[in-house]
């Protein structure tokens, strides 16, 4: 089979990270008799200073005409005094719109070799931590109306936390589908004590759940709560489903109790195949090109791809178990290095994998 996946770098170790992740789909591929074509594309900071914004038009329809889209990082302190609507983080957005992606699921599991990583005392973690937060990604605060002004002589900004039914209940499906195929629980975050739009969220996703997957418990947490009870007892959760602000800050808390933001991958969806995978760490411009970054989260976001894009399951259970006898075999970057391990750079880590697949 032949796949042409848009490959966006983007900035900072997102050219480094990439590069691995591309170096491992085409092992996987050449082990499995698949094809795999490859085009860059300029997004964010890179986008900036070549085309003039952070997502131009070619790029948009180059990951249109993709089959699915694989993503380094945005952003970096060399952009930082742009106004909002002009910097990185906005092409990153615009891509999501773009393409149609309102789901973005982020799986935070605490590897077995990396144990001892984990910030959490040993006896939080015993039980493993193996969560997927359902992040909801096109829609609330980050995409409502936003403004400045003026009063009594202040200037004031503000924006807008806004949803829909159908934008909570197609959230809710692709949760309740996940729950389905794990524990069948699920945990729905909101901040229902104090917003409305929480209290819509929270009704509507009993309401769906109830309708349409009665088999699925679902219990709420208020955000607060369960920024609290993920550093308290992550094992007591499943699947979580919560909206943008919630999820995006929620997600690298739960990253980081596994040991390192370096590890986790995540996948955005729509209502078709074609999705958008990145890592969920942020460009590290501090470290751009010395060769220590991470790379097992962006390959593990390609091997999502393969599964969840284009349903080669075979080569995902290959990846990941490249992954883990790599780390099994005490190979480190920089990020989850302890005394006794061997450390190694974002490429040779990158071979290492390849070499095990």
């Amino acid at each position: 089979m032949k796949f042409n996946i848009a490959v966006l770098p983007g900035d900072g170790i997102g050219p480094e990270i990439c590069a691995g992740a591309v170096k491992v789909l085409e092992k996987t591929g050449e082990k499995f008799g698949h094809a795999f074509s490859f085009t860059e594309l300029p997004i964010g900071g890179a986008a900036i200073d070549g085309f003039g914004t952070p997502l131009p038009d070619f790029t948009v329809k180059g990951c249109l005409a993709s089959d699915s889209v694989l993503l380094g990082a945005v952003g970096g302190y060399k952009w930082d005094k742009l106004p909002g609507d002009e910097r990185p983080e906005k092409g990153l957005l615009g891509i999501r719109k773009a393409l149609g992606l309102y789901s973005n699921i982020r799986p935070a599991k605490l590897w077995a070799s990396l144990a001892d990583a984990s910030p959490l005392k040993s006896g939080l973690v015993k039980n493993g931590v193996d969560i997927v937060i359902v992040r909801e990604l096109i829609g609330g605060i980050y995409f409502g109306e936003r403004g400045r002004g003026e009063e009594n002589g202040f200037e004031y900004a503000w924006d807008t936390e806004k949803y829909s039914v159908p934008e909570i209940e197609r959230i809710a499906r692709i949760a309740c589908e996940l729950a389905m195929k794990r524990g069948k629980k699920l945990v729905s975050v909101d901040k229902a004590n104090v917003l409305e739009s929480s209290r819509l969220w929270r009704r509507t996703v009993h309401e769906y759940a109830a309708k349409h997957y009665p088999e699925v418990e679902v219990t709420d947490v208020l955000v607060d709560n369960m920024a609290m009870q993920l550093v308290k007892d992550p094992a007591q959760f499943d699947v979580v489903v919560t909206s943008n602000i919630f999820g995006d800050i929620l997600s690298d808390e739960a990253a980081q109790v596994t040991g390192s933001i370096g590890m986790l991958a995540s996948s955005s969806l729509g209502d078709g195949t074609r999705g958008l995978y990145e890592p969920i760490h942020g460009s590290a411009p501090d470290i751009a090109g010395q060769d220590t970054a991470n790379p097992i989260a962006t390959v593990l976001a390609a091997a999502m791809m393969l599964r969840d894009s284009f349903g080669l399951n075979d080569c995902h259970r290959a990846i990941e178990a490249a992954v883990e006898r790599t780390l099994a075999e005490g190979y480190r970057t920089a990020d989850i290095y302890s005394k006794g391990c061997k450390k190694v750079g974002c490429r040779e880590m990158a071979r290492l994998i390849c070499e095990r697949i």
